[in-house]
């Protein structure tokens, strides 16, 4: 998976936004105003951020050397995950779409609506 494919990708879900960290040179995707996506490179390698359970990060992180704790963000729910490792490309969907799903739940009411329309 490339990184233009992720970011397609997650610019699909109803209500993202994409922009800029430029201390991080990564490319943040929001909802709202919430983050539930940063792709860039690491390492020199194409990655993204997401956020999941504890849980899920810890089994990830278990599991799959292409996981990692993310380094600027908070580490018992941020997982960078290596987008040319060996974590097939259906669960890397899977996980864009639980970490925006996570997101929609800390929109507010107002916006969520919004978003609805």
């Amino acid at each position: 998976m490339t990184s233009s494919d992720l970011l397609l990708y997650c610019m699909a879900k109803r209500g993202a936004e994409q922009s800029v960290h430029s201390d991080w040179k990564a490319t943040q995707i929001k909802v709202a105003d919430v983050l539930f996506a940063m792709v860039k490179e690491v390492e020199d390698r194409p990655a993204v951020s997401l956020k999941t359970s504890p849980e899920l990060a810890d089994l990830l992180r278990q599991q799959h050397s292409d996981v990692r704790p993310s380094r600027h963000l908070n580490k018992a729910h941020w997982s960078t995950v290596y987008l040319d490792g060996t974590l097939p490309d259906s669960q890397i969907y899977y996980l864009v779409d639980a970490s925006y799903q996570q997101a929609l739940g800390n929109v507010s009411e107002d916006a969520r609506k919004q978003l609805s329309r």
